[in-house]
């Protein structure tokens, strides 16, 4: 028996939030052809922008965490795009940000908690994917993670 995304998800407990409404003129998704290029999400948690920057004011198991949330919102927001995330054939392309201090060099590490959702979701093999990580010295409305994603899609 195929194991579904939502079976997945429910097997360890994991509900997707609300998505996100978009803070500027962009559309959180956008798909063309067979990809869904997916907003910069940031690590804002049932409506509160979670900020500060990692090295200084969060940790890096924190700024982890704020990852994982950026990748559950990037979740949501696909969901309410495409209806369903069983439409999604596997995530391609993460592209992570990380506002830290100039000494700050954890930023493939933080991402990593977004990687790990998708392996979560999709599963071990078929959630994999290419990514960056950068830092930088800030984010929109002073967020520790962002995250833009590409997706193949059904």
């Amino acid at each position: 028996m195929v194991q579904t995304v939502y079976d997945r998800m429910r097997e360890r407990n994991l509900v997707l939030p609300e998505a996100l409404e978009p803070v500027g003129l962009y559309l959180p998704v956008q798909t063309s052809g067979k990809l869904a290029f997916v907003s910069g999400q940031g690590c804002i948690e049932q409506g509160k922008p979670l900020t500060g920057r990692a090295g200084k004011e969060v940790s890096l198991q924190e700024a982890a965490r704020r990852a994982g949330i950026c990748m559950w919102n990037t979740l949501a927001a696909l969901e309410r795009h495409l209806g369903s995330l069983e439409r999604i054939r596997r995530p391609v392309k993460l592209l992570g940000f990380v506002a830290g201090t100039e000494e700050f060099t954890g930023q493939a590490e933080v991402i990593n908690a977004a990687s790990q959702v998708l392996m979560d979701v999709f599963g071990e093999e078929e959630g994999r994917h290419a990514r960056s990580a950068i830092g930088a010295h800030s984010l929109p409305l002073g967020l520790t993670v962002e995250i833009e994603s590409i997706f193949e899609v059904e």
